[in-house]
């Protein structure tokens, strides 16, 4: 500083002129030190690094040219250079060295958040982050850093002792815990959600109280992001799957099965005994021709032990046609190739009701898929609707307005 003034007086400039063009050359020159040094850094060695890093394609060099972390570290160089020019402007030294200081603070809290995000893009690679995702505790990580750093910066600027601002902390506990109260539910939201294996990325979960019903997509600190059937994005808050009830479907993802549980409604006016014609046509069909004939020697052998004449099955036992077609269904089921032979398979009556008597499925699907799923579903019970007409039997349906005017028409027609 002195050697610039004392150079521009021997111009023959005055000393005020001198003085304030020394601290503009000064301050010109310094920043276009930084200039320099910053473009040396990202065009020269930041490309070297990221030539190095590419040729020998190390394992997770893709994950820090991706965060540009080195980028901003290079930001490092002007401040670092600010800082050592302050001693050259004696009435501004403190402040500038402040200022220096609390701008390297902030580059190194941006650089130490990107490095904790490159951990996890690491720790995404392994399959063990879809059971024990760390996303929630990396952000915790990052908060405390950005506490820290801003106690630093405050006390830099305030001539304290990081210690005295840390010890009145204590005393603003409460207003913390008011305003992080989200966060703090969260971080213990999430250590729970992951001890205890609750949910995981790739879970399809249901929670109707948010609407959600979808894949979980991400698990972070606050939330528990799910992607819906249309695609629309639920942001469900972490504490809520612990102080609410969800639904996890991922028990039938990992059996590799999914439930059927449909029901025929059958019209009870349609159900009666079987006549032996009905029981010599069920005989023609290949799927009922064995249940048959030993269902006719059961039966033919307690009415004869009973003393039950043949035909008056109120008296006896006999066969109906909707156990016959309830044993149809069994059959059907336990020869179709898309269903699990090993798990539960069972078709059973519900309780009857004003709409009929319910005739419930009760099988699994070979697979997951959900369009396998249903369309497996579908083919099932498109045969069962075109069959049931074969066994007597009616589906019940309420009136449609086709009906009404078909009645209409009859009762014209009487008059008539």
């Amino acid at each position: 500083m002195s050697l610039i003034r004392h150079w521009l007086l021997g111009y023959g400039m005055s000393v005020v002129m001198a003085n304030a063009l020394s601290y503009i050359i000064l301050i010109a020159g310094i920043a276009l030190l930084c200039l320099i040094a910053n473009l040396i850094t990202k065009k020269v060695l930041i490309r070297l690094i990221t030539h190095f890093l590419k040729k020998h394609r190390f394992r997770w060099d893709e994950y820090l040219l991706k965060r540009n972390v080195f980028r901003v570290m290079s930001h490092f160089v002007p401040a670092l250079i600010i800082y050592s020019s302050a001693p050259a402007f004696p009435a501004y030294q403190h402040a500038i060295e402040t200022a220096a200081l609390t701008y390297l603070v902030v580059v190194m809290l941006v650089a130490i958040s990107r490095l904790l995000s490159v951990l996890n893009d690491i720790y995404q690679t392994y399959d063990i982050s879809k059971t024990k995702p760390i996303k929630g505790y990396i952000q915790v990580i990052k908060l405390v850093v950005i506490i820290v750093g801003v106690i630093i910066v405050i006390a830099r600027w305030v001539g304290e002792s990081p210690a005295i601002l840390l010890s009145g902390i204590g005393a603003l506990s409460a207003v913390f815990l008011l305003v992080f109260k989200d966060s703090l539910l969260g971080l213990v939201a999430g250590i729970q959600l992951s001890a205890n294996d609750m949910v995981r990325v790739g879970d399809w979960i249901e929670m109707p109280n948010y609407e959600a019903d979808g894949e979980v997509i991400d698990i972070s600190l606050n939330t528990v992001m799910v992607q819906n059937f249309d695609r629309t994005v639920t942001m469900i808050p972490s504490y809520a799957l612990i102080s609410s009830s969800f639904k996890n479907w991922r028990g039938m993802q990992e059996s590799g099965g999914r439930r059927l549980m449909r029901s025929l409604t059958i019209d009870m006016t349609s159900i009666r005994f079987c006549t032996p014609e009905m029981i010599e046509r069920f005989k023609q069909i290949d799927l009922l021709a064995a249940y048959i004939g030993s269902r006719e020697k059961e039966i033919a052998s307690y009415n004869e032990a009973h003393g039950i004449v043949e035909g008056k099955g109120i008296n006896g036992r006999a066969l109906t046609n909707i156990g016959v077609f309830r044993m149809y269904i069994t059959q059907y089921l336990r020869n179709h190739p898309q269903i699990d032979q090993d798990a539960a398979l069972i078709a059973r009556q519900l309780a009857s009701d004003k709409d009929g008597l319910p005739l419930q499925i009760y099988a699994f699907a070979k697979t997951t898929q959900f369009a396998v799923y249903e369309t497996i579903q579908a083919d099932i019970f498109d045969h069962l609707f075109a069959v049931v007409e074969d066994f007597g039997l009616r589906i019940f349906q309420s009136p449609a307005g086709n009906d009404v005017r078909w009645l209409k028409s009859s009762a014209l027609e009487q008059k008539e």
